[in-house]
């Protein structure tokens, strides 16, 4: 099999390497978290495949390099938001942003992923070709030149959220407000808050990490949100976890507490599903515990919906918690009548004065990392594909995404995905096939949504993104010992995903009369 099968050149595919600048056997969108994970698995378990990162910023890091807001922090423990192949060796089980930037660019550089990143490449569309089996795709430079690379399979891995622009609803007289108003997604490096009254509005993860730090400093600072949410206390620090470090292996103790919180993590989510009332009062307990009989928990912190309709904000070593006893934060529950000139006047009657406002209220997602893609010459909608073991999608050949968990850490899911895209390479270079593409047979198998979540920044835009369906291989798990069965030790070859697209016969030199 020449070069290995998988990126023979020959034919249609020569052809387009004539016009593009450059070629690769997988192009990686992303030089996130998911994308310096990918490619570590692609050079672990597919040796010999050439490969690039195209990335639109010019750092690494992803999230952890763009989010700059104070006190930016993980949302669940490193244990198994980190990498399957890289231990977490530091003290803090919930980590600061910068430390987990660290921990990416570390890993980027340690495995010689950094040479293979082109930086300032944002990846705008693709067109994949079934005569060349190869993706054409667009992108767009720093400086607004394009260009266009190819590939025999893209692999997008640049999160799920749109990072040019936050969202932020459109408040009744912002334009009147004096002070400043910031949205944490573009956090500016010069704001001075010291002394000054902070009013954040929301109450998913990233009020409840502003408010306990912006109060370090800060005169007042108001945590406003129209409803509650569910927020658990964890320690910072796993001493379990670090006593087990001590005396094991860093790679054995690692993957002991990996499991551990696994298997805790999916036990929780299933027993919240089934006793949500249970739950729910145990975690309005552990609330009125930290903050005491006199304080009006059921006003700030009872939700109205079930644990884990929404994700669980997770708050270290209960900060929050201790700024809102200490009075240097506040949470109010009320709706916004209009913004004045020195701060918010609320529904109710009242007031909140403000010399800054912070708009922590959420983000717009992108499907498919925003590619424009088209399969022979046919657009596809992302909002009228299946999705296909949450990672590839019906009728797209040769792409995958990296899609993480709502139940638990990110990595724990793209880890999985990972491993199953370097299974299908591997499938075709050994079959000598250069196309998998997932294929619906089902006729009326019912739609779902992709994420069956109720959180308002997945409402918004879910619409647009790929349906499940009821049964396998359609159907999305939230579960990760039933991915592992799934993607690390399930047939590839299972019906549903068709393998095609024979590598041609060399063409005969002419024979001499």
């Amino acid at each position: 099999m020449p070069n290995g099968g998988f990126s023979a050149c020959c034919g249609a595919v020569c052809r387009m390497m004539s016009v593009a600048s450059e070629h690769f056997d997988v192009v990686i969108v992303g030089a996130g978290l998911s994308g310096i994970g990918a490619a570590v698995h692609l050079q672990t378990d597919c040796p010999g495949r050439t490969y690039a990162i195209l990335e639109g910023r010019e750092a690494v890091g992803g999230t952890w390099d763009l989010f700059r807001y104070p006190g930016i922090r993980s949302d669940s423990d490193m244990y198994t938001l980190g990498y399957v192949f890289k231990p977490w060796t530091e003290a803090k089980a919930i980590a600061d942003g910068p430390s987990i930037l660290r921990y990416v660019r570390d890993t980027a550089r340690d495995h010689g992923i950094d040479r293979h990143i082109q930086f300032g490449s944002k990846v705008t569309g693709a067109s994949w070709s079934t005569e060349a089996a190869a993706w054409t795709v667009e992108v767009a430079g720093a400086a607004g030149e394009t260009r266009t690379v190819t590939c025999n399979f893209l692999f997008l891995c640049g999160g799920y959220y749109d990072y040019d622009q936050g969202y932020t609803p459109d408040f009744p007289g912002a334009a009147r407000f004096q002070g400043r108003i910031v949205h944490p997604q573009h956090w500016p490096e010069n704001l001075d808050y010291a002394g000054k009254a902070v009013v954040i509005i929301g109450s998913g993860a990233t009020a409840v990490t502003l408010a306990p730090e912006m109060a370090k400093t800060a005169a007042r600072v108001t945590m406003l949100q129209r409803s509650p949410t569910y927020v658990v206390s964890r320690p910072a620090e796993d001493a379990f976890a670090n006593s087990l470090r001590k005396h094991l292996p860093a790679k054995l103790a690692y993957s002991l507490i990996r499991w551990r919180n696994v298997l805790f993590g999916m036990y929780f989510f299933n027993y919240a599903r089934k006793k949500p009332e249970v739950v729910k009062q145990r975690l309005i307990g552990m609330v009125r515990d930290q903050l005491g009989a006199d304080y009006d928990v059921a006003t700030h912190f009872t939700p109205r919906y079930n644990p884990w309709d929404q994700r669980l904000c997770l708050v270290p070593d209960a900060d929050l918690f201790e700024a809102i006893k200490s009075g240097r934060a506040q949470v109010v529950t009320d709706q916004i009548e209009t913004f004045t000139e020195t701060g918010i006047a609320l529904k109710s009657g009242g007031v909140l004065d403000a010399d800054v406002i912070v708009t922590a209220t959420g983000l717009n997602l992108k499907a498919m990392n925003g590619v424009a893609l088209t399969v022979d010459g046919a657009p596809i909608e992302p909002g009228k594909v299946f999705s296909y073991k949450g990672m590839m999608y019906s009728g797209v050949p040769n792409l995958a995404s990296s899609f993480g968990y709502t139940n638990a850490s990110w990595t724990l899911k793209c880890d999985l995905t990972c491993g199953y895209v370097c299974r299908l390479l591997n499938h075709m270079r050994k079959t000598g096939l250069r196309q998998c593409t997932p294929r619906l047979t089902e006729d009326h198998m019912e739609e779902q949504p992709w994420l069956d979540f109720s959180s308002g920044y997945v409402q918004r835009s879910i619409g647009a993104f790929p349906k499940q369906g009821t049964k396998a291989p359609w159907k999305l798990h939230q579960n990760y010992a039933l991915d592992l069965m799934n993607l690390r030790y399930s047939s590839v070859d299972d019906g549903a995903m068709v393998f095609s697209n024979p590598i041609p016969a060399p063409a005969r030199e002419p024979v001499a009369a």
